[in-house]
């Protein structure tokens, strides 16, 4: 009664610590810490590759910015040069449309000037010399004579002139509709070039842009995947905080066996099957270890069936929450379905069930891991 009474108080303690003891007990607790560790510093490396990722980003994003700034102000300077451009153009062609009126005008008065040119000319060419003759002639005295000899003389070099003078300004008029038309047509290729440069510069900032908006969105994921990863370490490092906790309560329920009470083999009454069970059992953890691993294996069931912190039946010690991973991972059940237990399997329950042991007193085992003591059997350390 008294031992039944010390079993409910350990389980208790168990339930409310939240974790049961084990086969692998500290060791496969050590294992998920270690691999917890090994996940946590995976975990931190992908975190500073993405914030490194990230720097990177926002230094590139930083750049393009700066980028963008100088294009929007070339491209303002290329707008205020395109609008001068244009003024001048419209300028430019509103003193064409002036200079080619004053130029028409001018071309006018040179015609008609050209035409009654024409027309002495042709009067003096119809009536030849008799006309001058008669003019001359006709004078009542010497200084009529000289005055109608100056007259003719005057109006013959007023001719010349105007001949002379209609030719300059048709050739003024032709210079000036040259140089303003060439004029024009210079700045018209100004304005196609500017035009060209204000399509190119925006074409630059809307691509620069694009990219800035591209980097943001790229930054928002990786930032995004780093709160992640941030998450998942806190969530590892509270994992591992539990891990180290378990293991603690491990050790100690590891300690409290081995100076708990223990029966004496001779008190212990087997039920039918247990020596089906332990041996699949046996089969499922060490049946491809050396006899001696698995003679090992059983003792170590028979040891805690004989301590007063486990159960007190084969069943009860094999099937405890969470004590052997053959029965967590459904394996004991496929072998006890066929009874895959060898006869080695069966000789070595039977020496355990008679109280042998090769591993003292040790209620756990697993695979060796560096600073694990205890007794080496086959490819298991018992402790």
């Amino acid at each position: 009664m008294r031992r039944k009474k010390n079993i409910a108080i350990v389980f208790l303690t168990l339930l409310l610590a939240g974790t049961m003891p084990i086969t692998t007990l500290a060791l496969t607790t050590q294992e998920k810490i270690d691999q917890a560790e090994q996940e946590k510093k995976e975990t931190e490396g992908k975190l500073s590759d993405t914030k490194e990722n990230i720097d990177s980003m926002k230094g590139v994003q930083d750049s393009l910015k700066g980028q963008l700034n100088n294009l929007n102000e070339e491209l303002t300077a290329v707008g205020n040069d395109l609008n001068a451009l244009e003024k001048q153009i419209v300028e430019q062609e509103e003193q064409i449309r002036l200079t080619q009126a004053a130029l028409e005008e001018a071309r006018q008065t040179a015609e008609a000037q050209y035409e009654l040119m024409k027309t002495r000319i042709r009067i003096i060419y119809e009536q030849g010399e008799t006309s001058y003759m008669e003019m001359l002639l006709t004078c009542d005295n010497f200084a009529d004579i000289l005055n109608r000899a100056e007259y003719i003389s005057e109006a013959s070099r007023y001719d010349r002139m105007m001949l002379e003078e209609y030719r300059n300004t048709r050739d003024e008029v032709e210079r000036q509709e040259i140089a303003l038309e060439t004029e024009l047509d210079g700045l018209n290729d100004m304005k196609i070039q500017v035009q060209a440069k204000q399509s190119q510069v925006s074409g630059l900032v809307s691509q620069t842009a694009n990219s800035i908006a591209a980097y943001a969105d790229e930054i928002d994921e990786a930032e995004e995947s780093a709160r992640e990863y941030e998450a998942e370490i806190a969530a590892q490092e509270q994992n591992l905080a539990a891990l180290r906790k378990q293991l603690e309560e491990e050790k100690r329920l590891s300690a409290l066996a081995a100076s708990s009470a223990k029966r004496d083999i001779s008190e212990v009454v087997f039920a039918d099957g247990d020596r089906f069970l332990l041996a699949n059992l046996i089969y499922c953890e060490a049946g491809g270890e050396p006899y001696a691993g698995q003679v090992a294996v059983g003792a170590v069931v028979i040891n805690r069936l004989l301590s007063s912190v486990y159960p007190d039946t084969i069943t009860g010690v094999i099937y405890q929450n969470r004590q052997f991973s053959p029965v967590k991972s459904g394996r004991l059940a496929a072998a006890l379905a066929v009874n895959k237990a060898t006869e080695s399997c069966y000789r070595a329950a039977d020496e355990a069930m008679a109280g042998v042991t090769n591993v003292g007193n040790c209620v756990y085992f697993r695979t060796p891991i560096p600073g694990l003591t205890g007794i080496s059997i086959g490819g298991h350390i018992f402790y």
